[in-house]
């Protein structure tokens, strides 16, 4: 899907699409994963001084310090998607924690995180979920008690994605254990280095540890962590969520898995026949490509919403169910179509993508769960975007 533009945006466009083509040497390949790889961090720095990341980040906080232009920033990741070549970093720090401290940040804390974060030099992960606080959040247990200048945080966190990696956490405490249960709440930043911290991995059904436990015992950070307020922490906490749903549900990065499939079905072959000829499966993956053109009409109206300078109302709630239940769905197809091959894992000569679609067939079941799970996402949708009867509460005993 391809929008008809202004001749101003058809220039940029042209644009942003000879610079990916003309640099498209120094990307990095599959192969360089890792956080901190150098390669990707000079894909990255060099995307920042182009504008194709970090694009509208002031430039004294590290980005390239263009005004806010929805289009421009849309076309830039239609051309990613395009081109298939490797996007802009993003994650917890990056997509979810540096617009949370654009919009309620001090200038000292902008100035110390933005900046090696969207360079990807600084790891965070995301202190939210608890044994017994997961999609209920706000009965979250985590404590955190005033010492003079400092908290005392103890507790344990689950479900925390790069913990292992992270050099920094922004996290959910209780400051105010007296207070109703969805105030009292602090939103915190801390290193994960701090005396009193101990990450245990957690094994998921790809069979690494992108998950962890993370606990505190007497955990002593300063209270210049503290983003907005004490006491504030659910309505930083929910710009946060705002921003991962966002993330979870990019519609380019859903056509982008789109077009490595129709490559895998060209380049795949069954008895002598492509793939992509025999029927059945290409009749899953039209509709599969029917319904990611839907998804990116529903980014379209996205788009006008914010040109409009309204809110994106169900147009934005639907978004994180419709991108990890079609990602899920694309890699089940990829599965299907390789047949055996499709269930190999980790290594051998007959891997094909070096075990990609494996990992995220996997995974993103996971994801279907993560962020907010799939039926809370259609509670939320129901509720506030069909202004449905909220769902009854089971009486207590």
């Amino acid at each position: 899907m391809k929008l008809t533009l202004d001749p101003e945006y058809e220039a940029f466009r042209e644009e942003v699409s000879q610079t990916l083509a003309k640099n498209a040497h120094l990307a990095p390949m599959a192969d360089d994963k890792g956080y901190k790889n150098p390669k990707r961090l000079a894909w990255q720095k060099f995307l920042i001084e182009n504008g194709l990341a970090a694009r509208t980040i002031p430039k004294e906080y590290g980005g390239y310090g263009a005004e806010p232009d929805i289009l421009k920033a849309r076309i830039i990741a239609e051309e990613f998607a395009r081109t298939r070549l490797p996007g802009p970093m993003a994650g917890q720090g990056i997509s979810m924690f540096v617009p949370t401290l654009l919009e309620l940040g001090t200038e000292a804390q902008k100035r110390a995180y933005i900046r090696p974060t969207i360079h990807g030099e600084m790891i965070w992960c995301q202190g939210y979920s608890e044994p017994g606080a997961g999609s209920d959040l706000a009965a979250l247990r985590t404590s955190a008690v005033e010492d003079g200048d400092h908290y005392i945080i103890n507790g344990s966190k689950i479900w925390t994605s790069t913990a292992k990696q992270a050099d920094m956490i922004f996290c959910l405490v209780r400051t105010d254990p007296n207070a109703k249960k969805h105030e009292g709440i602090t939103y915190i930043t801390f290193p994960m280095s701090t005396p009193g911290i101990e990450v245990r991995p957690l094994v998921d059904m790809t069979g690494t540890a992108n998950f962890n436990e993370v606990f505190f015992t007497d955990v002593r950070v300063p209270k210049s962590g503290v983003i907005f307020a004490p006491n504030k922490g659910w309505q930083v906490a929910n710009a946060t969520l705002t921003h991962e749903r966002g993330m979870l549900g990019d519609p380019n990065a859903t056509k982008a898995r789109l077009l490595e499939l129709i490559a895998l079905m060209k380049a795949e072959a069954v008895n002598g026949e492509r793939l992509i000829d025999n029927p059945v499966l290409r009749d899953r993956l039209m509709k599969l490509q029917g319904e990611v053109y839907a998804m990116q009409a529903n980014g379209l109206r996205i788009t006008t919403s914010r040109l409009q300078g309204q809110p994106a109302g169900l147009a934005g709630l639907v978004v994180k169910l419709q991108g990890c239940d079609l990602n899920h769905e694309i890699a089940r197809l990829a599965i299907d179509a390789l047949g055996e091959l499709g269930i190999l894992y980790e290594e051998g000569e007959h891997l094909r993508s070096g075990g990609t679609w494996q990992w995220r067939y996997m995974y993103d079941l996971g994801l279907i769960i993560g962020g907010g799970t799939a039926q809370i996402q259609k509670n939320i949708i129901a509720e506030r975007g069909l202004d449905m009867p909220r769902e009854p509460k089971l009486a207590k005993a």
